[in-house]
């Protein structure tokens, strides 16, 4: 990713209501470092850096090539949320958050995150 890295701590990644678990990843997908509310096992948090490291290097991949085929603008890479079930993972660079649903305030989580994670602004 070609942009500054998020550098809120993951005690503050932890601040945001419905955050269960807030990891951090090398680009190849190794856990770095990690902290839970809940008793989430070290293999859990493993398993997610190797996941997240593969889902960034497949969205960059797919980033390149619309920009280069189709000359749209889709790099650098600012994040990506998946949902499903009771849990909503939001991965930004090389940190990300497990979020419990139904505790969050997904406005206040994404608004909180955006300004460490992504210069995001409303098009003019």
């Amino acid at each position: 990713m070609d942009r500054k890295e998020c550098d809120l701590s993951l005690d503050d990644l932890l601040k945001f209501e419905g955050v269960m678990a807030a990891g951090i990843f090398s680009p190849d997908g190794k856990l770095v470092d990690y902290k839970a509310k809940t008793d989430m096992p070290k293999e859990m948090a493993e398993m997610t850096a190797k996941f997240c490291g593969a889902v960034n290097i497949m969205f960059n991949a797919l980033a390149s090539a619309y920009t280069e085929l189709y000359k749209m603008k889709w790099i650098p890479q600012h994040y990506w949320v998946y949902s499903g079930g009771e849990w909503t993972v939001i991965i930004s660079g090389t940190r990300g958050v497990f979020v419990e649903s139904a505790k969050a305030d997904f406005d206040k989580i994404l608004k909180g995150v955006a300004v460490c994670f992504t210069p995001l602004s409303k098009p003019g």
